[in-house]
C-alpha cells in the first residue's frame, strides 16, 4: 500500500483525538494549528515509527512537544503562562451552567492532585477512553481507573453528586449502519469504516444530547453508498455538486462512502459530516418545522467541519458589503444555499446564540423557532440586527 494512502487513514483516525487533547490547554485557533502541524512532522517521519508504541501514543508525544514549544514561544513573546492556560478547560458536567456551582467545582478540582485532574480533563473535557488516557499519563489502565474512581469520590463528597465512570454513551445504541449496495474494497476495509464511523459518533452523542437535551426514539440508519455518484444517484440528485456528500431522509441519514469520498471531501470530513447529519435528524426530530438556518448551523457547530479560519475567510468580504444573508435567505432550500454561504452563517448564527444567551435559550428557539419575543425580548429583526452587528465587530479594523 503507498504510505501516502496510509496516512491518510491515519489523519482520518487520529486527527479529532488530537485536536481535542491540545483544545483542552491552548485555545482553539492554536490548537488547529499545532493539530496541522503535528500531523505534517508525523507524515515527515513516518518511515521512523517502528511499532514500539501504538500509533496514537507515538502522535501524542509528537503533539505534545509541538505544544511545550509553543509555551517556550510564547514565553519569550512575554506572554503570560496563566494567559495561555486560561483555556484549559475542566470537567463540563451539564450542571455546570449554574455559574455559581461552576466556581465550586473549579475550586474543589483545585484541591486535587494535578495529575488527577489531568485524567478527570481527559476523560470528560476530552472525550478520550481510559485506555487512551493510560497511555498519555504513563500509567497502567488499572492505576486511570483507580485515581479516576478516587477523585471523583473525592468530588462527591463536597457535592454529593454521583458521576459514573465510563459515562458516556456508545453511538452503537443510537445508529444502525448499512451499506446500500456492495461497495469497492474488502470487508475488512467496511468494517473499519464501520468501526470508525462509531467510534467518532461515540465522542460526539453525549455532547448532542446534552445540548439539544433529547435523545432519538429510535435507532438512526445510516446508510452508505459506494461513492459519491452512486450517492447522488440514490436520492435524485444526478447533477448535484460534488460537495454534496449526505442527506437526511426521516429517520435515515444517506452517504458517500469515507472509502471514495469525492474531489471535495475526505475519509475524515465524511466522518464528520455524520455528526453534522445526526445532529440535523434530532433537531428535526424535536421539531420538524425548525428552520434550516438553525439545524443546519448546529449540525455545523457540533461536527467541527468548518475551522474558524475557513468560516472567518469565506464571509469577510460579504459582512465588509453589507451583504449579510437574512433569516429568510438562510431557509433556502437550492443549491444557492452554498453559493451565499449559508452554512457557514448558519454556523455563526447558532454560535451567536449559543454565546450571547446559552443553550437554554437555543433549546427553546429550537422548540419555538418563531417566538423571538419571549425567548430573547426582541423581534426577529432586532435579533437579526444583532447578529450582523456581532458579525460587524468580528472583522472591523
Amino acid at each position: 500500500m503507498d504510505p501516502r494512502e496510509r496516512f491518510e487513514d491515519v489523519i482520518a483516525l487520529y486527527y479529532d483525538r488530537i485536536k481535542r487533547y491540545l483544545s483542552l490547554k491552548i485555545d482553539a485557533q492554536s490548537a488547529e494549528d499545532l493539530t496541522q502541524l503535528t500531523f505534517i512532522k508525523a507524515y515527515e517521519n513516518y518511515h521512523a515509527f517502528n511499532s514500539e508504541s501504538t500509533l496514537f501514543t507515538w502522535l501524542f508525544k509528537i503533539a505534545n512537544n509541538n505544544l511545550k514549544n509553543e509555551y517556550r514561544r510564547k514565553h519569550r513573546n512575554h506572554k503570560s503562562i496563566v494567559e495561555i492556560e486560561q483555556h484549559h478547560t475542566f470537567v463540563s458536567f451539564e450542571f455546570t451552567e449554574n455559574v455559581e456551582l461552576r466556581i465550586d467545582i473549579s475550586m474543589a478540582l483545585a484541591s486535587l492532585n494535578e495529575l488527577d485532574r489531568e485524567i478527570i480533563s481527559l476523560h470528560y473535557d476530552g472525550g478520550f477512553k481510559l485506555f487512551e488516557i493510560s497511555e498519555m499519563v504513563g500509567l497502567s489502565l488499572s492505576a486511570v481507573k483507580n485515581r479516576l474512581y478516587r477523585a471523583l469520590k473525592k468530588l462527591n463528597q463536597q457535592f454529593h453528586y454521583d458521576v459514573e465512570v465510563n459515562t458516556a454513551p456508545s453511538a452503537a445504541a443510537f445508529i444502525h449502519l448499512i451499506s446500500a449496495e456492495h461497495s469497492a474494497g474488502s470487508d475488512s476495509a467496511h468494517k473499519q469504516v464501520y468501526q470508525n464511523i462509531i467510534d467518532h459518533m461515540s465522542l460526539k452523542v453525549g455532547q448532542i444530547f446534552n445540548l439539544v437535551k433529547f435523545k432519538p426514539s429510535k435507532k438512526i440508519t445510516i446508510e452508505i453508498y459506494e461513492n459519491l455518484q452512486a450517492f447522488h444517484l440514490a436520492v435524485n440528485e444526478p447533477n448535484a455538486p460534488n460537495w454534496f456528500m449526505g442527506v437526511v431522509e426521516g429517520n435515515t441519514i444517506k452517504i458517500t462512502s469515507p472509502l471514495q469520498p469525492g474531489p471535495e471531501h475526505t475519509y475524515e470530513s465524511i466522518l464528520k459530516s455524520v455528526v453534522h447529519l445526526f445532529t440535523i435528524c434530532l433537531v428535526k426530530e424535536i421539531n420538524p418545522a425548525t428552520p434550516k438556518w438553525i439545524y443546519q448551523g448546529l449540525g455545523g457547530y457540533q461536527a467541527q467541519l468548518m475551522t474558524e479560519r475557513y468560516i472567518n475567510k469565506s464571509i469577510v468580504q460579504l459582512v465588509k458589503q453589507g451583504l449579510i444573508p437574512s433569516l429568510e435567505d438562510l431557509s433556502d432550500n437550492s443549491w444557492e444555499f452554498e453559493t451565499k454561504k449559508g452554512f457557514q452563517f448558519s454556523y455563526t448564527l447558532v454560535e451567536f446564540v449559543l454565546k450571547q444567551y446559552g443553550s437554554t435559550f437555543l433549546n427553546k428557539l429550537i422548540r419555538s423557532p418563531s417566538d423571538f419575543e419571549n425567548i430573547f425580548g426582541c423581534t426577529a429583526s432586532d435579533f437579526c440586527h444583532k447578529w450582523k452587528e456581532s458579525l460587524a465587530d468580528r472583522f472591523r479594523e
